[in-house]
């Protein structure tokens, strides 16, 4: 049974004979080891161009800024099953990114895409206060999270945002969507009743938005920036095992709200 359009398989990344790796059209040999970054070769990769000096600049900023986020749930479960399984550091990091969701690291791409829609509701005219607060109060009606706002710990802005928009600011990167995730942040309060600050997951497709990393792509950045961070755990992790005894804290912490059998504990 045919599902799709396509019959053949079909990739325009790469390609090779018996004497040559292409990658995006490129000698991969002669024209990309040894000459460009990993950055550039990872914006190569995903849209098929090689990045602007803006770029170059902005793609890095945020994979440092993403990559390591302390002892999180995602960490935590790449360290306790390391420490279970120490010959298998693929199964940890995968355990760790497999996490991947709305939570964490996902909202990045949602908070994308609430901007996308901002963006087209505005137009190239049009106010951006007006389309966001028409956005939100959508958002709103249909009980939906607004993404990338808001922190537990820093109540001000992440100081990450201001740090990515500097970034862009001094590379000369479109600041069209960082006009926009500044418009929204200013609105909330209007639609929410209180002030929710931006945070890294919002500032992140502010501003690769603005140098035209392709929006379905967006939660592939904070994937591959937090993979470096597992993989540092898991490096820490073979030299001085904590896996287990995160797994004790979290037992420990347990409390059983079940029925038990009689005589379970002395119960009767």
């Amino acid at each position: 049974m045919k599902i799709g359009k396509e019959t053949l398989p079909r990739t325009a990344i790469s390609t090779s004979d018996e004497h040559t790796i292409v990658v995006r059209g490129r000698n991969l040999c002669t024209e990309l080891i040894g000459k460009v970054s990993f950055t550039d070769y990872f914006h190569l990769l995903v849209t098929g161009r090689m990045p602007d000096a803006a770029g170059t600049a902005v793609l890095d900023a945020t994979l440092v800024a993403i990559a390591e986020h302390g002892l999180v749930p995602s960490v935590q479960a790449s360290r306790m099953t390391l420490a279970a399984a120490p010959d298998a550091m693929q199964g940890a990091v995968a355990a760790g990114i497999l996490g991947c969701g709305s939570v964490i690291l996902g909202a990045s791409e949602t908070a994308g895409r609430l901007f996308s829609e901002i963006d087209q509701r505005a137009g190239s005219d049009g106010d951006l206060d007006e389309a966001a607060l028409a956005v939100l109060g959508e958002y709103r009606q249909a009980r939906k999270a607004i993404p990338g706002y808001g922190h537990p710990l820093h109540k001000e802005r992440d100081p990450r945002v201001d740090a990515l928009f500097e970034v862009a600011r001094t590379h000369g990167a479109d600041l069209r969507f960082v006009a926009i995730a500044e418009a929204v942040e200013r609105v909330i309060p209007q639609v929410l009743g209180k002030e929710l600050k931006l945070n890294v997951s919002a500032a992140i497709p502010a501003v690769l938005l603005g140098i035209g990393f392709p929006l379905p792509a967006l939660k592939g950045v904070p994937i591959l920036a937090r993979t470096a961070g597992l993989i540092a755990h898991l490096n820490e992790e073979l030299e001085k095992s904590i896996g287990f005894a995160l797994s004790y804290q979290a037992s420990r912490e347990v409390v059983y709200e079940g029925e038990v059998p009689a005589g379970f504990g002395g119960a009767h």
